[in-house]
C-alpha cells in the first residue's frame, strides 16, 4: 500500500518470466506510484520483458503483476488505462502520422477519435508533419508519433521503451517536459533508457535491472551512498595541491591521493564526511580550494558498479 492507503499504480510481486530454458525476468518485485520512474539496465537485462508484463501483453510465469489494483494480463479494463510505447519502429510506412494515431484512437473506442488524435499530435509537436507518410519520417519523428499513439487515450499509466532513441536535443527537452507534466497531473510514467544523463535529469527514482533481477531501486544518489565497499572519488583543484595532498594523506578516511594533470585525485570512504574534511585540510595546509568535485556520483557510476558486483 502507498502512504495514503491506496494500492500502488503498478505492483510487481515476485515476478518471473521464462522462455523454455531462458529466464528473462527472475523474482522481481517493486511498486510504482504516480510520477516518473526510470528503468535502467544493459541490453538483454529484461527491461522490455518487464514493460510487456506490466502492459498485460505477457503472462508471468510466476508471481503477479497488478496495474491500478487489477491483474495486468487479460484485463481489458486495465488495457484502456495503460499506454505502451515499444522500442521497435512499430509504424506502418504507408500511413500518415495522423492516420497512425487515429487508428490507435479508434482501437480504443474513443468517442471523438479525430479530436483525440489531433490533441496527441500537438502534445508531441508533430502537427506540421501529421499528413506526411511515416515511411519518410526520421527515427526521432517515428518515436514521437509512436508516443502520440500511446497517449492518445490519455492513459493513467504510460510505459515507454527507449523513448529518447533518435531524438535530437530539442526533442529530448520537449519530451522531458511532457513526461514531467504528465507526472504533475498524477499519472504514472515508467521509461527505459540507455541515455544516462536523461535518466539522471528526468527520473530520480530508478529501477536497475541486471540479468533479469532487480539490482537496486530508489533514488540513485541514495543507492550510491549505500555503496560502502569501495571509496568515493573526488577531483580537487587548489592554490597548492602538493601541500593539500600532504594534509589529506594522513587522514584515516582518505584511502588514496594522486597528483596529476594539475589536479588532485582523492579516494575517501565517506562522501559527506570528506566534503567537510577537505576545506579543513586546505585551511591547515594554507591552500585555497578552487574546486571540489565528486567523480562518481553520476548515474553511470551507479550503473557500472551494480553491473560489476
Amino acid at each position: 500500500m502507498s502512504a495514503n492507503g491506496a494500492a500502488p499504480a503498478v505492483e510487481v510481486r515476485d515476478v518471473s518470466r521464462w522462455y523454455g530454458d531462458v529466464v528473462a525476468v527472475n523474482g522481481v518485485s517493486f511498486a510504482l506510484e504516480p510520477g516518473v520512474t526510470s528503468l535502467l539496465g544493459p541490453n538483454g537485462a529484461g527491461k522490455s520483458t518487464l514493460l510487456h508484463l506490466m502492459a498485460g501483453f505477457l503472462r508471468p510465469s510466476a508471481g503477479e503483476v497488478r496495474v491500478l489494483g487489477e491483474p495486468a494480463f487479460g484485463s481489458p479494463d486495465v488495457y484502456r488505462r495503460i499506454g505502451l510505447v515499444p522500442e521497435r519502429e512499430a509504424v506502418y510506412p504507408f500511413l500518415t502520422g495522423r492516420d497512425f494515431v487515429l487508428l490507435s484512437a479508434r482501437l480504443h473506442g474513443l468517442p471523438d477519435p479525430g479530436a483525440a488524435a489531433d490533441r496527441a499530435l500537438r502534445e508531441v509537436e508533430m502537427t506540421d508533419a501529421a499528413e506526411r507518410a511515416t515511411g519518410g519520417y526520421s527515427k526521432g519523428m517515428k518515436q514521437r508519433v509512436k508516443i502520440a499513439a500511446g497517449l492518445v487515450h490519455e492513459p493513467d499509466v504510460l510505459l515507454l521503451d527507449e523513448p529518447f532513441n533518435g531524438a535530437d536535443p530539442r526533442q529530448r527537452l520537449q519530451m522531458t517536459e511532457m513526461l514531467r507534466r504528465m507526472a504533475d497531473e498524477g499519472r504514472t510514467v515508467l521509461f527505459s533508457s540507455h541515455i544516462l544523463e536523461e535518466v539522471e535529469r528526468l527520473g530520480e527514482n530508478v529501477l536497475v535491472v541486471v540479468a533479469g533481477r532487480l539490482a537496486a531501486s530508489g533514488d540513485y544518489r541514495a543507492i550510491r551512498q549505500l555503496m560502502t565497499d569501495r571509496p568515493h572519488s573526488f577531483t580537487i583543484r587548489s592554490s597548492d595541491d602538493r601541500a593539500l595532498a600532504r594534509a589529506l594523506v594522513v587522514e584515516e578516511s582518505v584511502t588514496g591521493v594522486d597528483l596529476a594533470d594539475g589536479a588532485l585525485r582523492v579516494r575517501a570512504t565517506e562522501l559527506a564526511a570528506f566534503t567537510t574534511l577537505a576545506p579543513r585540510a586546505a585551511q591547515s595546509a594554507g591552500a585555497t580550494l578552487f574546486e571540489l568535485r565528486p567523480d562518481d556520483e553520476s548515474l553511470e557510476s551507479v550503473f557500472q558498479y551494480l553491473v560489476r558486483r
